[in-house]
């Protein structure tokens, strides 16, 4: 019987939904221990969020409106124009570019920006370390977290864990921005997303289907949800995720694989190739009845690897051959590595979610309980639509627009008729 798409999709959502909220928690956490008391006027860092207005409190509501449109105009108009500039280079084959363009970037937000976070940790919780210990742990955090992220022979957890945390450093820093602007930047965001994802000829829409097209990983920041799978020598099974999605600055995307029939042969495909070894990946597993051969022509010592289930929605066997020379090559000279391919989300996505439960968490906590249930809610629903409609989908619109509209309505009607009710001693 032929698993259905659905049997394991509530491990694909807490795959994805556990890191988010991880996520969310450590800015609440920084907001809440970092911002400065609501008497201290700070001035708010002008940044491209902010560079036709910066809202000031003598402001009027109508101006602050205004500005904070203008704002996130403006933004969302230099989002549209870098992203389109990504899929020209991409479409091109400026790979090289892309990925040194991203390994900078996390560089400078790990250092940069990270380092100011950390400071101010150490300060608020009276941390005694000396400048030289401070600079060398930061240069070393931020080049372990370069070589993390962009490096596939790290650990998946320590790669996840770097990805959380140039969220967390990234929304930390937006946080900061004006309150009007901020509520205006996340809507106007979410409506982006939506046109770009959606539209047959949006940046993000095209920028997926060159990736796909190629076979190839996206030229972005994303978060893989994947489990890491220890290499073996002999065969082993193990169960496919139900979905398989790539994410890029804010999108979620479904690639649907057809279970194949009975009769149909696996589909090998060269991966990458050099003199020290060659990858085969098969795709769209039925079974495996006979050993893999790879390029060099060393054979695999006669053990079958078992059966796997046709429900698997993507699925990856590699076959390495290790040179004669190498130091770890067996007698049969070959590694075997299962890897899933499951749910990626953007890293966009985990910003802007965390920088609305940070605002939130600026006024009081029963906003950011709200915030956080209405972005876990749209979460859900956009992977299960994903689920159901097998092609790509926008992860911001439906969370954002949930979250926002529950801050308001918490802040405006339940908050006060909570308050009222405890100090009237109806509710208790």
């Amino acid at each position: 019987m032929e698993g259905s798409i659905m049997d394991s999709l509530g491990v694909e959502i807490i795959g994805v939904m556990s890191p988010v909220s991880i996520c969310m928690l450590l800015v609440v956490f920084i907001v809440s221990f970092l911002s400065p008391p609501p008497s201290a006027s700070v001035p708010p860092p002008v940044t491209a969020a902010t560079l036709v207005y910066l809202e000031s409190p003598s402001d009027s509501p109508g101006q602050k409106l205004e500005g904070a449109l203008l704002n996130a105009a403006v933004f969302v108009a230099l989002v549209a124009a870098v992203t389109f500039l990504l899929v020209v280079l991409y479409y091109y084959n400026f790979t090289g570019f892309l990925k040194n363009y991203m390994r900078f970037s996390a560089f400078f937000v790990l250092a940069s920006m990270g380092g100011p976070i950390l400071l101010s940790l150490l300060r608020r919780f009276a941390l005694p370390l000396d400048a030289p210990t401070c600079l060398l742990l930061l240069f070393n955090l931020a080049a372990v977290g370069v070589l993390s992220v962009f490096s596939p022979a790290v650990p998946i957890l320590l790669r996840q864990a770097y990805t959380v945390s140039l969220g967390v450093i990234v929304a930390a820093w937006l946080t900061k921005l004006p309150e009007w602007t901020t509520w205006s930047l996340l809507i106007a965001l979410a409506l982006y997303d939506a046109v770009a994802v959606l539209s047959p000829r949006g940046p993000l829409r095209i920028l997926v289907d060159l990736a796909s097209s190629r076979d190839d990983d996206l030229p972005a920041l994303v978060y893989e949800a994947r489990p890491a799978v220890a290499p073996s020598s002999s065969s082993s099974s193990h169960p496919a995720a139900a979905t398989a999605a790539a994410a890029s600055f804010g999108s979620v995307e479904l690639q649907p694989v057809d279970p194949p029939p009975a009769d149909h042969r696996p589909v090998l495909s060269a991966r990458e190739s050099n003199s020290d070894h060659a990858v085969i990946e098969i795709e769209n597993l039925d079974e495996e009845r006979s050993p893999l051969v790879p390029s060099t022509g060393s054979s695999t010592g006669g053990d079958e690897p078992q059966q796997r289930p046709a429900s698997a929605a993507r699925t990856g066997r590699r076959t390495r051959s290790s040179s004669p020379s190498s130091p770890s090559s067996s007698s049969s000279g070959i590694e075997m590595f299962e890897t899933t391919r499951g749910i990626r989300l953007g890293l966009g996505d985990f910003v802007f979610y965390s920088v609305l439960v940070g605002r939130a968490a600026m006024y009081d906590l029963m906003t950011v309980y709200a915030c956080y249930l209405a972005i876990i809610s749209g979460l859900g629903c956009t992977l299960i639509l994903l689920s159901v409609c097998r092609h790509a989908l926008p992860a911001l619109p439906i969370s954002i627009m949930l979250g926002v509209g529950f801050y308001f309505l918490t802040r405006l009607l339940m908050e006060p008729f909570v308050v009222g009710s405890s100090t009237s001693l109806v509710m208790f």
